[in-house]
């Protein structure tokens, strides 16, 4: 029998949560669409284009709430086996509240890593691909930037003329083996400037160990100085901050590469965000569980469902709040960054254990 009620709640729980998913997943669907269609309203595409585009883009925005899709289908399955007295039953075969608690958290725990090794690189393929589709159609493609494994690729537009920059990598406040080529109108290359680095911690960048070579009607002239100074509309914070999109970048390509990414210049905090915060989401949603369990199974009266939906979904935003609160104190170097990501997991952990104990006497 206790097989039979383990069955019981573990695919009712499942079944729940992947409906949760498909009414969010319909949704997102319905609202980002409006936003994609204007994006390609007066451009030539097929009306299947916003709707691919759309389609992909709203699994990575499920994950970003997935602790409170989870919420939703915890409390909607306890609340629903205990208004039809499943609950009750099932504590007379010996499952207390506490067991049932174990079973589900366990469940939404497991589901967590489950997004995290099969699901998320997935979906950051397609963040990947929406970002690239949406990046050649935009119509702002003056000023571009771009970084792979061969480094930083950016492309300016000036008063009468078009800049290139390339660089190997980026070192604190440096850019690493410089070069420039600035174009005039018709793309003919006017000139050439190398540099051993580059600081870029303001819009005027300093140059260091400069060759500018003009080209003039076939003609070239070189000249050396020990620093330069030029003009852009970049720099170091604006450049890091066009590369915190969380969605194109995986937990697992993230954790196995995540010196590579060092090495190449991507910013530590960033990575390192963008790892921890991927790393709790497993915690996150067992702790949801958590929540819905306390707030579901504290009594077995059937009334005030609706009162425990409500008190439930500001429970949620406040820990939203307080999570994104405290986020920002780490960004913002108040608090360590990795302490600020963990530090909301760790308080809710004690509250739902307290929580729990409660409702195990129940």
């Amino acid at each position: 029998m206790n097989s039979v009620i383990l069955n019981y709640l573990v695919k009712g729980f499942i079944k729940n949560f992947l409906v949760v998913v498909a009414v969010f997943y319909c949704f997102g669907i319905i609202l980002n669409l409006f936003e994609e269609v204007e994006f390609f309203k007066n451009l030539e595409v097929s009306i299947l284009t916003p709707i691919v585009l759309t389609s992909i883009y709203i699994p990575s925005l499920i994950i970003k709430i997935l602790p409170f899709v989870i919420f939703i289908s915890s409390l909607w399955f306890m609340l629903s086996i205990k208004n039809n007295k499943d609950l009750l039953t099932i504590k007379i075969f010996g499952f207390s509240n506490i067991k049932i608690f174990f079973i589900l958290a366990f469940c939404a725990f497991l589901i967590g890593w489950i997004v995290l090794f099969f699901v998320n690189p997935i979906t950051s393929t397609m963040s990947k691909y929406y970002e690239q589709v949406k990046s050649n159609y935009s119509r702002d493609v003056d000023h571009l930037i771009n970084f792979n494994r061969d480094g930083l690729w950016i492309k300016e537009k000036l008063n009468n003329k078009h800049r290139f920059i390339t660089s190997k990598k980026i070192d604190g406040y440096y850019l690493k083996d410089l070069t420039i080529f600035h174009l005039d109108h018709k793309s003919n290359l006017m000139d050439k400037i190398t540099a051993e680095e580059a600081y870029i911690k303001d819009y005027e960048w300093v140059l260091f160990k400069v060759n500018v070579s003009k080209f003039n009607q076939g003609e070239i002239k070189n000249t050396y100085f020990d620093q330069y100074n030029l003009d852009s509309i970049y720099n170091l914070d604006k450049i890091n901050n066009l590369f915190k999109n969380f969605d194109t970048m995986s937990f697992v390509n993230l954790s196995f590469n995540y010196s590579k990414y060092i090495e190449g210049g991507y910013n530590e905090n960033f990575l390192n965000q963008s790892l921890h915060t991927l790393l709790t989401l497993p915690f996150f949603l067992l702790l949801m569980t958590g929540i819905a369990s306390i707030l579901a199974l504290s009594n077995l009266k059937r009334r005030n469902n609706l009162k425990i939906s409500l008190m439930g979904m500001i429970l949620v935003i406040i820990v939203y709040y307080l999570k994104d609160f405290s986020l920002a104190l780490g960004q913002i170097e108040r608090v360590p960054l990795i302490v600020s990501i963990w530090a909301p997991i760790i308080a809710l952990s004690l509250v739902t254990l307290v929580g729990v104990i409660q409702i195990n006497e129940k």
